[in-house]
C-alpha cells in the first residue's frame, strides 16, 4: 500500500526572499514572524526577505528563518494536509516536523529553535571548528577515516545524507586530515564546507546542555503521526522520548540515509517537502526513487497542490 511522508529541510536550505509571498498573503503567517522577531529581539522577516545573504547564513538567524518558512507553509495549508503516514526533518527540520504532527505548538517550536540557534552559535564561537563533505565512501569507510584522523583532534560523522554523501564535523586540523584520508580511501570528493562550526559533534556539548535545560520548560505532546528521529532513524511516538532525542541530536549524527531506508522499507513512495528548496527531494530521488514528490516552497506551489487535492 502506498504511503506518504512529509520532509522538512534544515540549515543551508535558506535563500534571500524565502517566505515573502506567504507573509504578504496570510495574517497567520505575519503573526508567526512577529512572534519570532519578538523572541529574537530582531526583525527576522526583514532579513529573510531582504537579506543580506551573508547575515542570513549565520546560525542564529538561519535556523529560525527556515523554521518560519516551513511553519508558514503549514499555516496556509492547514487542514488540507491530512493524508500522510510519517514526518521527518533534517536536523533543524525535526522541529517543524514535530509541529506538523502536533507534538509542539508553532509558538513552542519557534521558542525552541531560537534558543537552539543561539546556543549552537555560542558553541561555535567557543570552539572554532568546521565540517567537510565527503562523496563516494560508505558509512563504515567514513567511520574508519574519522577514527584514524581523530589523532589530530575531534572529528566525527555528522550527517549521513545519502548512501554516498556524508558530512563530517570537528576541529580544523582533524577534519583536514580526515579529508586527506578519505581521498586516499577512494572518495570522489572531500571538501571543507563554509559553516560556522562543528555541528552534530562533541564540540556542541555546551549547546546540548543548554538545550536540555530549556526543553524542560517546553510542553511536548505525543505526536498524532510518527516522526522519524534523526538520532535513531526510527519512529518516535512518545513525548518524553522526543525531548530526549532532541537533546541528543545536538551532538549526534543526522541519520538521514538510514531514515530514507526505513521509509522505503515501510512502503513510502510519495514525498512532500515543506520549506525552502528541494535538497531533501534531491537526495530522495537518488536513494528512495519515489513515485511522486512535491515541493511546497512558494505560494504558487501551495495553490497548485491544494488544487489537486480539491
Amino acid at each position: 500500500m502506498s504511503k506518504k511522508v512529509l520532509f522538512f529541510p534544515g540549515q543551508a536550505s535558506q535563500y534571500v526572499g524565502m517566505g515573502k509571498d506567504l507573509y504578504e498573503t496570510s495574517e497567520d503567517v505575519r503573526h508567526l514572524y512577529k512572534f519570532a522577531s519578538s523572541e529574537m529581539d530582531y526583525d527576522i522577516a526583514h532579513l529573510s526577505f531582504q537579506g543580506p545573504a551573508e547575515e542570513l547564513k549565520r546560525t542564529r538567524f538561519t535556523q529560525p528563518a527556515i523554521l518560519l518558512h516551513s511553519l508558514a507553509v503549514l499555516s496556509i495549508i492547514k487542514n488540507n494536509l491530512t493524508d500522510y503516514d510519517f514526518a521527518c526533518g533534517h536536523s533543524l527540520g525535526e522541529y517543524p516536523a514535530l509541529a506538523a504532527v502536533g507534538a509542539l505548538s508553532f509558538e513552542d517550536a519557534i521558542k525552541a529553535v531560537v534558543k537552539r540557534a543561539s546556543l549552537m552559535e555560542e558553541a561555535c564561537q567557543k570552539n572554532p571548528s568546521t565540517m567537510a563533505a565527503i562523496m563516494g565512501l560508505n558509512e563504515s569507510q567514513i567511520e574508519e577515516v574519522c577514527q584514524k584522523a581523530s589523532a589530530k583532534g575531534v572529528v566525527v560523522p555528522a550527517n549521513f545524507n545519502s548512501g554516498i554523501q556524508t558530512a563530517i564535523s570537528g576541529s580544523f586540523e582533524a577534519v583536514e586530515k580526515a579529508c586527506e584520508l578519505a581521498k586516499e580511501a577512494g572518495a570522489k570528493r572531500a571538501m571543507l564546507l563554509q559553516v560556522g562550526g562543528a555541528f552534530h559533534s562533541p564540540l556542541m556539548e555546551t549547546a546540548k546542555l543548554g538545550m536540555a535545560e530549556f526543553l524542560n520548560s517546553v510542553t511536548v505532546n505525543n505526536p498524532k503521526i510518527p516522526v522519524i528521529a534523526n538520532v535513531t532513524a526510527k519512529p518516535v511516538i512518545n513525548a518524553d522520548e522526543i525531548k530526549k532525542l532532541l537533546v541528543e541530536q545536538i551532538t549526534s549524527p543526522v541519520r538521514w540515509s538510514q531514515t530514507m531506508k526505513y521509509l522505503v522499507d515501510s512502503g513510502v513512495d510519495s514525498i512532500i517537502e515543506i520549506g525552502p528548496g528541494k535538497v531533501l527531494t534531491g537526495l530522495a530521488k537518488r536513494d528512495m526513487k519515489p513515485k511522486s514528490s512535491v515541493n511546497l516552497d512558494k505560494l504558487e506551489n501551495i495553490e497548485a497542490f491544494t488544487a489537486t487535492l480539491a
